[in-house]
């Protein structure tokens, strides 16, 4: 008799106790955000007595650390993290990642930059050949957004105002963001290098300079390790 394949959400539990292997004791961990990071949270309340505490990349994520009693750090009150664990949308074969389907991914990004290194956790549906299936969000300044619009369109890409509750989505930083679709992002690091010099963009969604150094992929079959260069 075989056992019935695991939910989404225990593979998210799976892939969230796993990441407690790369957290360093002692130290303050970098945390993300969204859904699988959320288990990964309830994870470390498990041993919050054995680090010191925590980055957020997220309002949200903040406050369920507070609730399990794991102290959160500004991050300008820090000056390197050991260790940075968040989810993804999409992740490629070299570690590159689409994120931001949360809306925190400058937040997201700033922590990452000042991690030594990135573990993503994600389930194996996060796993793609090429960047750009999952609609690319960026963090945008209000002002700028349509004609932003316009520049994705030129790129191909048909560009659109993250919505909530009938009005644009305001994000933790106070601005919006676009989601883009219709990319297929085939050289990462020159794609956010070049959207990110764009005027009005704050953040675009792909890590390619905060790449991932390793990914705990939750399979069916269990935790699978990808490591990249």
């Amino acid at each position: 008799m075989t056992s019935a394949p695991m939910t989404q959400d225990e593979l998210k539990t799976l892939v969230g106790r796993a990441a407690l292997d790369y957290v360093v004791r002692g130290e303050i961990v970098g945390v993300g955000t969204g859904s699988t990071v959320n288990k990964f949270i309830d994870a470390l309340a498990t041993i919050k007595d054995q680090i010191r505490g925590a980055v957020s990349s997220s309002v949200a994520s903040t406050e369920r650390l507070q609730a399990l009693g794991i102290p959160v750090f500004d991050s300008n009150a820090v000056d390197e993290l050991a260790v940075y664990i968040d989810g993804a949308d999409e992740i490629d074969g070299q570690g590159h990642m689409v994120k931001g389907g949360g809306a925190a991914l400058t937040r997201e990004k700033i922590v990452a930059a000042q991690s030594r290194s990135f573990v993503c956790i994600a389930d194996v549906s996060k796993r793609v050949h090429a960047l750009g299936a999952f609609p690319v969000p960026v963090e945008v300044i209000p002002m700028a957004a349509q004609r932003l619009v316009r520049q994705f369109a030129a790129k191909g890409g048909q560009a659109a105002l993250r919505m909530k509750d009938g009005a644009p989505l305001v994000t933790d930083n106070g601005q919006h963001i676009l989601d883009v679709r219709g990319l297929r992002i085939t050289d990462p690091l020159a794609f956010e290098t070049e959207v990110n010099q764009w005027p009005g963009v704050v953040t675009v969604g792909v890590f390619a300079h905060q790449k991932a150094q390793v990914c705990l992929l939750a399979t069916p079959e269990g935790v699978q390790t990808l490591k990249y260069a």
